[in-house]
C-alpha cells in the first residue's frame, strides 16, 4: 500500500496517495540529451500509487535488470478534483509541492522503445518513485514558474533545475492533463526533468533541494 503524503509542517494529508501523472521531455535539453525530439505537446504517461516509496527512506531498486537512472523532478499534490479543468481551477487545486525522483531501468525502457512497447515495466515498478515532503501550496506565496532545485550526488552537483525552463508550464500541464485524465485528491503530478540524467551508484548519498523551501536526503 502506498505511503501517506506528508507536508513539511507535519500534517498528513487526507486523502491516500493516488496515481502519479509524470510528463515526459518537457525541458528541451533534456529531451536533446537523451536523442529524443522535442515535444510540441505533453508527453504523459503514469506511474502507480504502488510505486511511490518515501524519499527519506532507503532507495531500493532492480538492479539486476539493467542500469537505474535518477530524474529529479517538482511534484505537485492534487488536493480537489480536476476534469477538463479552467487555469483558475488548477490553481485552487494544489495542495502542495514537492520533489520527487522518476527512477527509469534505462535499459529496460530502451528495449521497450525499440519495439514500440509502452513503458510501464521501466517506469512504474515498486520503489520508482520516491517522494519528498510537500510545502504547503499558497499561490500569493510561491510562483509555480520560478521554483528552483537541485539534485548532488556524492557531494556533486548532477541536476539543476528551474521551472521557467519548462516547455509546458504546471497549470497548462494540469488543464491538459484533466482533459485526459481526471485527477482526484492524493494524485501527484511529475512536472519533467531537466538534463544531466544519469545511472543512480548503488550506495550513493543524495541531497535534494526546493530552493528556500526544503533540502532532504536520502541514499541508494
Amino acid at each position: 500500500m502506498a505511503f501517506q503524503p506528508v507536508f513539511t509542517d507535519g500534517r498528513t494529508f487526507a486523502d491516500s496517495l493516488g496515481k502519479i501523472v509524470c510528463v515526459g521531455r518537457n525541458y528541451a535539453a533534456h529531451a536533446r540529451e537523451l536523442n529524443n525530439e522535442v515535444p510540441t505537446a505533453p508527453l504523459l504517461f503514469i506511474k502507480p500509487a504502488s510505486s511511490a516509496t518515501p524519499m527519506r527512506e532507503r532507495i531500493r531498486v532492480p538492479r539486476h535488470l539493467g542500469e537505474v537512472h535518477f530524474e529529479t523532478e517538482v511534484a505537485l499534490l492534487v488536493g480537489r478534483r480536476l476534469c477538463r479543468a479552467r487555469p483558475e481551477e488548477v490553481l485552487e487545486a494544489i495542495a502542495g509541492v514537492g520533489l520527487a525522483l522518476d527512477l527509469t531501468l534505462r535499459d529496460v525502457q530502451s528495449r521497450l522503445k525499440d519495439k514500440g512497447h509502452p513503458w510501464e515495466r521501466a517506469k512504474g515498478f515498486d520503489g520508482a518513485c520516491p517522494i519528498s515532503e510537500f510545502v504547503p501550496f499558497d499561490s500569493e506565496q510561491m510562483a509555480l514558474d520560478d521554483l528552483r532545485f537541485t539534485l548532488t550526488i556524492d557531494g556533486e552537483r548532477r541536476q539543476t533545475g528551474h521551472t521557467a525552463m519548462m516547455l509546458f508550464n504546471a497549470v497548462d500541464l494540469m488543464v491538459e492533463i484533466s482533459r485526459s485524465f481526471t485527477l482526484e485528491p492524493g494524485d501527484v503530478v511529475l512536472t519533467g526533468t531537466p538534463e544531466g540524467v544519469g545511472a543512480l551508484p548503488e550506495g550513493a548519498r543524495l541531497l535534494l533541494s526546493l530552493e528556500g523551501h526544503f533540502e532532504i536526503t536520502a541514499r541508494s
